[in-house]
């Protein structure tokens, strides 16, 4: 059984080892001259400790014979300061590369979350996302150039070292080999604790970010149930966490950095011992014994770069799965750089998009309820559209698949009479606004706000847009108008004011396509009745498709479409449901006539 288990693990490890040094490389690729000229620089720098052993043999035989030895002091001095420069211009250049590497790797990152699929976003935490971008690309910085030089100037300065060790005695050189493999086998085995505790960590700190997105996200909420003690201590919880897992991977790290001076202090003793009774035999002069010395302490260097290398691989590996995960997630396609702009909303009056769903069917996935079973509508151009129901009916699910946040598991949808499917993402959404049932506003001003989804709207559009949506009273009180910030998700504006400020921002879309989700919701009856009016007149230029539970919105509707249970029941006026459909009589007679008082 251990066999086999051993055999599992091996071969888990292989494919993830060879992923890991296969995105290490994607990510160095780019920068691979800098990380060549650094390799250099570094090498550079080594050359002239390397040197510096020889050069003391030489000064000690030189003061035996009796020569002077200020040439010899003067190359060696010429040689360090070479040395010095050569290596702390390397490092300039290596730190600077690992920072471009960072840069693009987020750039990377960024360019794909944004462009993840909803139902991948609603099963990830964002909180544990936004980690990937941060605390796991920083990692990135130490093993994509620092462990890679380190691995590449320890290994050929620690071959190097020993060829010339092996020239100067290869008794003294056995010993000291036979020392550092003893010792260098029982460090490698702490290799994988490393790793793990490196993994662990990071999977923390994702923790961490998401607690802190939890808690931000609903921060008055938090304190007005007076939560915060209790989410402190859950926020608390991951950051021990984080700490008990980096406190167990620096335990390895000091462990294994002490192996390495370890190996080197019993080679120190066992050379000491052995070449000293090798000169006293007059087997070996004093100054080989001299700079054999020094080079044993020259290979700490070598030494420690190669574990330093090994340790940050390990918890490079960790950030790089981790970010490879993001890699895996679904995503929208990107559009093409090249591309034309399709169906963009222009000044002139829009063409109003007609609707059609045809046989639809949804479930959020495999083994999960059925959201629609069969759903079959169709919308005209232009008009008011409204969907009815009780909760959970299934009516919000509809602009989800309209907009292709969600495919339909069955069945078609179809805009202009065309599956959007085949529509460019960004042709089908350049047609739609949308105001969702929450009305998110954006941190940012009061005009970043507005032309959130139309970039290049005028002024006029937006005095416009402000009179039609009984916003100017709201930027007349702002102390900076239109330039005032308004806070974490809108903190700054009261619900009323954040759902027209989305209305404002879907109108000034100029949409040929309006889906409002019970956008009126948190309304006064003054603003509401006014937008009611502004509602109308948009649906006699464009499409509008609105979840309603206020009577006084399904009423003026030209047709309405009642949901039960993820199916259409009925469809009709105001006056034909009410005579033929019992649910929606019960539903105008109580939740919705109720919601319009």
């Amino acid at each position: 059984m251990n066999t086999a288990s051993a055999g599992e693990a091996t071969g888990a490890e292989s494919p993830r080892a060879r992923e890991t040094l296969r995105a290490l490389y994607g990510y160095v690729r780019p920068q691979r001259w800098a990380v060549a000229l650094g390799l250099l620089l570094a090498l550079a720098g080594a050359a002239g400790g390397l040197l510096q052993p020889l050069a003391t043999k030489a000064l000690v035989d030189r003061l035996s014979s009796g020569g002077t030895i200020a040439a010899i002091l003067i190359a060696m001095t010429a040689v360090i300061l070479l040395g010095m420069v050569a290596e702390a211009f390397g490092a300039y250049v290596l730190e600077r590369t690992a920072e471009s590497v960072v840069l693009a790797a987020r750039r990377s990152l960024i360019g794909r979350l944004l462009r993840l699929r909803v139902s991948a976003v609603d099963r990830m935490q964002p909180g544990d996302l936004m980690s990937r971008v941060t605390s796991d690309t920083t990692l990135l910085r130490a093993v994509t150039t620092r462990a890679v030089v380190n691995a590449a100037t320890g290994a050929v300065t620690l071959v190097a070292a020993v060829v010339v060790m092996a020239f100067l005695d290869l008794t003294l050189l056995g010993v000291t080999l036979g020392v550092v493999v003893v010792v260098g086998a029982a460090a490698a085995l702490l290799m994988p604790r490393i790793g793990q505790a490196a993994e662990r960590a990071q999977a923390a700190v994702g923790e961490l970010s998401t607690g802190l997105e939890r808690v931000f996200g609903a921060f008055r909420t938090v304190k007005a149930s007076g939560a915060e003690q209790r989410e402190t201590a859950r926020v608390e919880a991951s950051a021990r966490k984080a700490w008990r897992h980096g406190v167990r991977g620096a335990k390895w790290e000091a462990v294994l950095g002490t192996a390495d001076s370890l190996a080197v202090e019993l080679a120190f003793l066992a050379v000491l011992a052995v070449g000293g009774a090798r000169v006293s035999s007059g087997d070996m002069p004093v100054s080989t014994l001299i700079a054999f010395l020094l080079y044993l302490f020259f290979l700490m260097e070598p030494v420690y770069k190669l574990v330093e290398a090994a340790s940050e691989y390990q918890e490079g590996a960790v950030a790089i799965a981790r970010i490879k995960e993001v890699d895996r997630l679904a995503t929208e396609p990107a559009p093409p750089r090249d591309a034309a702009p399709q169906d963009q909303a222009t000044h002139g009056a829009p063409r109003p998009a007609s609707v059609r769903f045809e046989g639809v069917s949804f479930r959020y996935g495999t083994g999960l309820p059925d959201i629609h079973r069969k759903v079959d509508f169709e919308v005209p151009g232009g008009g008011l559209t409204a969907f009815v129901g009780p909760s959970g009916a299934g009516k919000s699910s509809l602009f989800a698949l309209v907009e292709r946040f969600h495919e339909a598991t069955d069945g078609r949808v179809l805009v202009d009479g065309r599956d959007v499917t085949q529509w460019p993402l960004s042709a089908l959404r350049s047609v739609i606004g949308y105001v969702e049932q929450d009305a998110p506003v954006l941190a940012g001003t009061l005009r970043e706000n507005l032309v959130f989804a139309a970039p290049g709207a005028s002024d006029e559009d937006i005095r416009e847009v402000i009179e039609r949506t009984r916003l100017g009273t709201l930027v007349e009180r702002l102390p900076r108008g239109l330039e005032t910030l308004v806070g974490h998700r809108g903190s700054k504006l009261s619900g009323g004011e954040r759902q027209r400020v989305a209305i404002a921002r879907a109108l000034l879309r100029r949409p040929r396509l309006l889906l409002l989700d019970e956008a009126t919701s948190q309304l006064d009856a003054v603003n509401e009745l006014a937008l009611r009016e502004v509602i109308a007149e948009t649906a006699r230029e464009t499409t509008v498709l609105v979840v309603a539970h206020r009577l006084s919105t399904v009423t003026d509707a030209d047709r309405i479409v009642v949901m039960d249970a993820g199916e259409v029941r009925a469809i009709g006026t105001h006056e034909e449901l009410v005579a033929k459909d019992e649910l929606y009589a019960q539903l105008a007679a109580s939740q919705l006539l109720v919601s319009a008082q």
